[in-house]
């Protein structure tokens, strides 16, 4: 687990410490943890990007704060309590992501989800939802920051 990014490792190493029954209702505690949207996006909801790959309705929105790799980035992220798994994703995602500089977003493997343990208890489907989240957020990056 040393390739991945700090914020992923110490997640996956949480993940991997627990049986399969106690990852999902650690993903479920990441769902629970997702934070809300800052009203400037839940007022207006038409600026978040849908993600398809979900089987869930979720939307997201980066901001960055600078240009090039050394710029902060931020993560959002609306998603009904309604679908625990997709917002469980998000909240992990945002965890992992949210404020670090848009160069280790962009360096972020795109199989990172894989490394989350989840296949065992989540679908495929479901896992790949979590990596069109992830595209999604690295093409936003690259347009705003400009890299």
């Amino acid at each position: 687990m040393s390739a991945l990014p700090e914020g992923f490792a110490e997640i996956a190493e949480d993940f991997h410490a627990l049986g399969p029954k106690d990852r999902l209702q650690l993903l479920l505690e990441f769902s629970n943890g997702l934070p809300a949207l800052p009203e400037r996006y839940a007022d207006h909801p038409e600026l978040l990007e849908p993600v398809p790959e979900c089987q869930s309705p979720i939307f997201l929105i980066t901001e960055v704060d600078g240009e090039g790799r050394d710029a902060a980035a931020r993560l959002f992220f609306s998603a009904p309590p309604e679908a625990p798994t997709t917002r469980g994703f998000a909240g992990i995602l945002a965890e992992a992501l949210d404020g670090r500089t848009v160069g280790e977003v962009l360096d972020t493997p795109d199989a990172v989800t894989a490394e989350l343990g989840l296949a065992e208890v989540v679908s495929p489907l479901r896992l790949r939802g979590m990596s069109g989240m992830l595209g999604r957020i690295k093409r936003q990056l690259r347009e705003k920051a400009g890299v």
